[in-house]
């Protein structure tokens, strides 16, 4: 073998001219040479793929010089001319200024205010930070200087109503996440919105990353709520398909007195339910429509009486000259009139209770038994429907899953609450608004929860109240939700930690 390190290519040519070199031994250094070559290109292509996370021209370079090795060879017609320019005009990207300095934005603020620690003495603070921040006052966005002391101890106060490392103000976050996700409007429509109305420059760009950092900062009182939601009495549940991506899931959202709780982006299964609401530590009364994956999972359940007539009506409508379908129509909606005048009968009590739901269970099975049988295949598709419904009637009145409402007065005979808070959900998934990541799709979870809990405890649900509230939360440590939890687990036995 040749050491080819120091030799000269003139030398090399050389030698071969006067038959110093075998052909062996060429072989041997151009085989020498091509592993060099290759080594110094994967040298190359890694202190390249290094250098792109600095400077991303690089990167554009490099797999512009990629996919120019991969082009066949060069046309010279009009059309690929054409098609060259088309390439090159689409390359030229308006380069981003960059991010402005703070020094420039400090410079541009339309007013300036000192934030000192509690406690401390002024004359003992010294400065440590400048920070622009835009907030909205009177309903104009304004950008604000806060110059930031911290004490002898050198801790620093936190800036009211500002989350941590962000130029906007909490209320800008609150706004956009109801614009979003609550109204139902698109970012770009969003920002355009905020421009129009409160002169606030947002780019779309800006925008996602609010709304992500707004999720990360209430992600903790999502978790709380999760918590919270097992432990309720009455739960109202319902879920409609939704997508991430391309791939199709669900959105399940799970409602009592206080709080409320979407999943978008989740598995309808038993998983997600054991996980919502756990087995061993949800007690309480499920309403639910008749879908596969509610059956059998609760102690007491009230199933949905709306869902139930409907499909009476459904049978009376579009068949008139079927008089068993109207006269079976008017007498479920009789008994259900009379069971709902029994639950809201204040001077019954629970022996008095029970003893309707008798006569109402008897009323009924009356009602449904001249009906009861099996399906077969020769029947019309109407007479299928409707022994279908007959016979899950008495299969729901059997599991005593239609009466529970009379017996506890706050339990709702229907989940039509459940279905108003899913509508707007709906309306973005039919124009096509759904999440495009599981990230965004948590995201969404989080906002939606919280803003929608907010809506169930507040009295006045406006951006005044929940600004407070919010506000409240920065300043004080631990948000209302919080706070119940932990007078929860003061009285509860066991708390078994949520992980969604």
């Amino acid at each position: 073998m040749i050491d080819i390190s120091g030799i000269d290519a003139r030398q090399l040519r050389t030698d071969a001219r006067n038959g110093k070199l075998s052909v062996e031994q060429l072989l041997d250094i151009i085989e020498k040479q091509q592993q060099t070559i290759r080594r110094l290109e994967a040298k190359a292509k890694r202190l390249t793929e290094r250098l792109a996370q600095y400077e991303p021209e690089v990167r554009h370079e490099a797999s512009s010089r990629a996919v120019d090795s991969e082009r066949p060879s060069t046309s010279y017609s009009l059309d690929a001319e054409t098609k060259r320019r088309q390439r090159r005009k689409r390359r030229r990207k308006k380069k981003s200024p960059g991010r402005q300095p703070t020094a420039v934005k400090f410079a541009e603020a339309a007013r300036y205010q000192d934030i000192y620690p509690d406690g401390v003495r002024r004359a003992d603070c010294q400065l440590v930070r400048e920070r622009a921040v835009w907030r909205l006052e009177n309903g104009r966005a304004v950008r604000v200087g806060y110059r930031i002391f911290a004490g002898p101890g050198g801790a620093e106060p936190r800036i009211l109503g500002v989350t941590p490392r962000c130029e906007y103000g909490i209320e800008i976050l609150v706004v956009l996440a109801f614009l979003v996700y609550i109204i139902g409007i698109s970012l770009d429509k969003a920002c355009a919105v905020l421009g129009f109305f409160c002169q606030l420059p947002l780019a779309k760009s800006q925008a996602d990353a609010l709304l992500r950092q707004l999720a990360q900062y209430w992600d903790r009182e999502f978790n709380v709520l999760c918590d919270l939601i097992a432990y309720a009495a009455v739960v109202y549940l319902d879920g409609t398909s939704w997508k991430i991506g391309t791939q199709s899931c669900s959105l399940l959202a799970i409602a009592s007195e206080l709080e409320r709780v979407f999943l978008f982006g989740c598995h309808m299964d038993d998983d997600t339910l054991d996980e919502m609401l756990p087995p061993a530590v949800f007690d309480g009364i499920a309403v639910t429509d008749d879908a596969n994956i509610f059956r059998g999972r609760f102690t007491r359940t009230q199933k949905c009486w709306a869902h139930l007539l409907r499909k009476a009506i459904r049978l009376a409508l579009l068949y008139p000259r079927k008089t068993i379908y109207r006269r079976f129509l008017d007498r479920l909606l009789e008994l259900y009139n009379d069971a709902k005048c029994v639950a809201n009968d204040g001077r019954l009590g629970e022996a008095g209770r029970k003893h309707r739901i008798v006569d109402l269970e008897d009323r009924l099975c009356k009602l449904c038994q001249p009906y009861w049988q099996d399906t077969t295949p020769n029947m019309k598709p109407q007479e299928r429907d409707f022994t279908n419904l007959v016979n899950e009637l008495m299969r729901l009145l059997l599991a005593e899953e239609l009466f529970t409402f009379v017996l506890e007065p706050g339990v709702a005979s229907t989940n039509n609450f459940s279905e108003r808070i899913l509508r707007s959900p709906a309306q973005d998934r039919k124009a096509g608004r759904t999440s495009k990541t599981a990230a965004g799709a948590h995201r969404r979870s989080v906002i939606v929860t919280v803003l929608e809990s907010l809506r169930a405890n507040l009295h006045d649900f406006n951006l005044t109240t929940v600004l407070e509230e919010v506000r409240r939360w920065v300043k004080e440590g631990i948000s209302l939700f919080a706070r119940r939890w932990q007078a929860l687990m003061g009285t509860a036995p066991a708390a078994i930690p949520n992980t969604s």
